[in-house]
């Protein structure tokens, strides 16, 4: 039997390492919950993995398992914070891998493939338009070699074929991207330094053509002293958001050619 040893406060080993307290926990990112017909979509963040996304799928049938393999890490970095890393339609993944920040198109079954080049180019808030075969998005470009990086909304080719189209510019940063119904127009909301979108932001709305090039943008709503946040399609097409216009936040519901 070993003899008791006396040690300084708080300098004696613990039993409770690192490993067994973060051993099987999870965070569940909840902002991130998608269905896509019958299957269930999430996010994990797991500490016992270095801190790695990871896309999981609930089946139909009750099966769960992940969908992002092992070596990637479904993470973005688009304004530092992150956010909208992945979105799933009809069985098909678009995420943003942590370490390249490359956007990966992952079939059912299958295994990621970029369709984004290699470059310091960073992809958010993902949206996917299957009869145009676009995903639309948040991009933050760090290669234009000024000062900021470039923020902008663009259209990209769901196989990485064709060169971006960019669907808004000008702002400092741009979030939020909704397509309507019948795939005809593109809201997004937009905000400027100093601010922060919950301070003052605008909503935009653009007409697409067939391609998904922008005809024609108009701001719906926001601009001084106004946060407008939160646009969404109603299965009709009415563009509804929230804004605090009033000192409240509530919601309002887009009219014609204004708010």
């Amino acid at each position: 039997m070993s003899g008791k040893k006396t040690t300084p406060y708080g300098s004696w080993a613990s039993p409770i390492t690192p490993d067994l307290l973060l051993k099987g926990t999870v965070h569940m990112r909840n902002q991130m919950l998608r269905w896509d017909g019958d299957d269930l979509y999430w996010s994990e963040l797991r500490p016992y993995e270095a801190g790695r996304i990871v896309v999981c799928r609930r089946a139909a049938d009750g099966t769960i398992a992940d969908v992002t393999p092992q070596g990637f890490n479904a993470r973005s970095r688009v304004h530092e914070y992150g956010g909208g890393h992945y979105v799933v339609k009809d069985g098909t993944v678009f995420f943003t891998n942590f370490k390249d920040q490359r956007l990966y198109r992952q079939e059912h079954g299958g295994a990621p493939r970029a369709i984004t080049p290699e470059a310091d180019i960073r992809h958010a808030d993902m949206l996917i338009d299957t009869e145009r075969n676009l995903v639309f998005a948040v991009r933050e470009d760090h290669t234009t070699g000024t000062p900021e990086p470039v923020n902008t909304i663009v259209a990209l080719d769901a196989d990485g074929k064709r060169d971006p189209i960019t669907i808004a510019s000008g702002n400092d940063f741009y979030s939020s991207p909704k397509l309507s119904p019948d795939g005809k127009r593109l809201a997004w909301q937009t905000w400027n330094h100093p601010n922060m979108p919950w301070d003052e932001s605008e909503i935009w709305v653009g007409e697409l053509d067939r391609d998904g090039k922008v005809l024609s943008s108009r701001k719906i709503a926001g601009g001084r002293n106004e946060s407008v946040l939160q646009p969404e399609w109603s299965p009709s097409g009415e563009l509804y958001f929230v804004s605090d216009r009033n000192d409240w936040w509530n919601l309002y519901r887009a009219r014609g050619e204004g708010d």
